[in-house]
């Protein structure tokens, strides 16, 4: 399902207009972006978690050119399940 999709079935479930449902999605993202943005964690309860991640520095190789190469350490943004999300998918 991409954006679009899930703006179209919001707006369905909802009775909200296309949109409204948009509106509310792209708010929902931005604040998620803008927390992680912060530092801050986001949690949906019965969905999961949002939060940022530090991955450490480490040597890599250039696939281009064959050689090592260093790699800086990079906060990187990370979801973790809840309990009722992984209970629905198994």
């Amino acid at each position: 399902m991409n954006k679009v999709e899930l703006i179209d079935a919001i707006a369905k479930r909802t009775g909200l207009t296309k949109q409204e449902a948009a509106a509310g999605m792209n708010a929902m993202v931005s604040l998620i972006t803008g927390a992680l943005s912060n530092n801050e964690k986001v949690t949906i309860t019965g969905f999961g978690t949002f939060d940022v991640g530090k991955r450490q520095a480490r040597r890599g190789v250039n696939p281009f050119e064959n050689k090592p190469m260093d790699i800086p350490e990079m906060r990187i943004p990370r979801f973790k399940a809840g309990k009722a999300l992984r209970t629905l998918v198994k």
